[in-house]
C-alpha cells in the first residue's frame, strides 16, 4: 500500500480552526461517491464516555469524540469511529491541537476518496498533522502543540485502530484484557528494546515524554492495528491520566462487569481518588451483537448470527491475541 501524505498544509486553513463549529456540510461533500450498498454486517454498539480534569490541573487538554452514519452507504464503506486524544503544548495550545485534531479527523476520515479504510484513516490523520502544525507555526505561543490520538473505526466486522502517542486502546474478550496499541513514549522504547525494565519505566521521571504526536512535528507517524469483532467485545479508549492510576485488570474487572456508562463514572472516580494529578478520559465502546443480511429475505434485512472468536490480522498489521512481544 501507499501512503501519500502530499497536502498543502494551508489548503482551507484559518486562524479560526480551533473554534469553528463543526460543519455537516462540509463533511457530507463526498459521501455520494461512496458505492451504494447495504452493509454486510453491522456491529450493535452500546458506548459511553466522559472526561475530567482532575484534581490539579486547571484546563481539560484531553478530548473525545466519535461519529456514527446513518447513511447505509456510508456505513458500510466507514463504519463508525470513536477516537481519544490527550494534548500538549502551553497556555491551552494542547486544548486547541485535541480539539481540532478530532474534528479534523473526523471529517477527514468521512470525506476521504480513498476505498481503504485505513488509508483514508491514514490520510485524515496526516492532514490534520500538516493543519495543527501550520497553525502552531503562524502563532508562536501555539509553537510545539500537538495531541495523542487513539482511534478506532468499526467497519462491518473488524477495528481498525490507529495509535499516535501514549494514550491506549484495550480489548476485553471473553473474561481476559489486552493493551492493543503501543505507547509511542521514551520509557516504552527503552522497554521493548531492553534497556529498562517495566518497574523501572513506571517510576522513571521521563515516563510522560512521549515520542509521537499530532501537530507537534512537520510529519507524523500512525501506527495501525487491525482485530476481527466478536459479541461481547468491549474496547476501552483512554489517555494517560486514567493508566497513570488504573491497573489492567481493573480495567478488566470494571469494565468487564459494568454498562459502560456505569464503567465510565467508575474509572473516572478511582483516578481521581488515587490523586488525578492528569486530565482524565475513558471511552468505552461494548459490541453487543454482530448483525448480517438474510440472504432469502428481502435486501438490507439484517439478522443476528453467531461469530467466530478468533482476532483476524491484517496483512502488514500486527496479530492482536497471541501476538509475540
Amino acid at each position: 500500500m501507499t501512503l501519500n501524505a502530499d497536502m498543502d498544509p494551508a489548503a482551507n486553513s484559518s486562524d479560526d480552526d480551533s473554534t469553528a463549529k463543526f460543519d455537516r456540510d462540509e463533511l457530507v461533500r463526498g459521501w455520494r461517491e461512496y458505492e451504494s450498498r447495504q452493509p454486510r454486517a453491522v456491529p450493535v454498539l452500546k458506548y459511553a464516555a466522559k472526561t475530567d480534569m482532575g484534581q490539579v490541573r486547571e484546563n481539560n487538554e484531553d478530548k473525545f469524540d466519535w461519529y456514527e452514519p446513518e447513511d447505509p452507504a456510508l456505513l458500510a464503506a466507514r463504519g463508525c469511529l470513536f477516537l481519544v486524544g490527550d494534548g500538549i503544548g502551553g497556555a491551552q495550545a494542547g486544548q486547541i491541537a485535541s480539539e481540532m485534531t478530532a474534528k479534523l479527523v473526523i471529517s477527514g476520515y468521512y470525506n476521504d476518496g480513498a476505498e481503504e479504510v485505513q488509508l483514508a484513516l491514514y490520510n485524515a490523520i496526516t492532514s490534520a498533522n500538516d493543519r495543527v502544525y501550520h497553525l502552531a507555526q503562524m502563532i508562536p505561543e501555539r509553537n510545539g502543540m500537538g495531541t495523542t490520538l487513539t482511534a478506532v473505526v468499526f467497519q462491518e466486522e473488524r477495528a481498525i485502530i490507529a495509535q499516535v502517542g501514549d494514550s491506549r486502546a484495550y480489548l476485553i474478550r471473553q473474561g481476559a484484557i489486552q493493551q492493543i496499541t503501543h505507547d509511542h513514549s521514551w520509557v516504552e522504547e527503552n522497554v521493548r528494546a531492553g534497556l529498562m525494565t517495566r518497574e523501572d519505566a513506571e517510576t522513571s521521571p521521563f515516563r510522560n515524554v512521549i515520542t509521537r504526536s499530532v501537530g507537534a512535528a512537520s510529519e507524523v507517524y500512525p501506527e495501525f492495528f487491525e482485530a476481527h469483532l466478536i459479541p461481547g467485545d468491549t474496547w476501552v479508549l483512554c489517555s494517560d491520566g486514567l493508566t497513570g492510576y488504573v491497573k489492567d485488570d481493573e480495567l478488566l474487572q470494571i469494565a468487564g462487569a459494568s454498562a459502560p456508562s456505569e464503567a465510565v463514572r467508575q474509572f473516572i472516580e478511582l483516578a481521581n481518588s488515587r490523586g488525578g494529578r492528569d486530565n482524565i478520559t475513558v471511552f468505552i465502546i461494548r459490541i453487543d451483537d454482530i448483525l448480517r443480511p438474510v440472504a432469502s429475505e428481502a435486501p438490507g434485512q439484517l439478522d443476528s448470527t453467531p461469530d467466530s472468536t478468533s482476532a483476524k490480522p491484517a496483512s502488514g498489521l500486527r496479530r492482536l491475541f497471541g501476538r509475540a512481544g
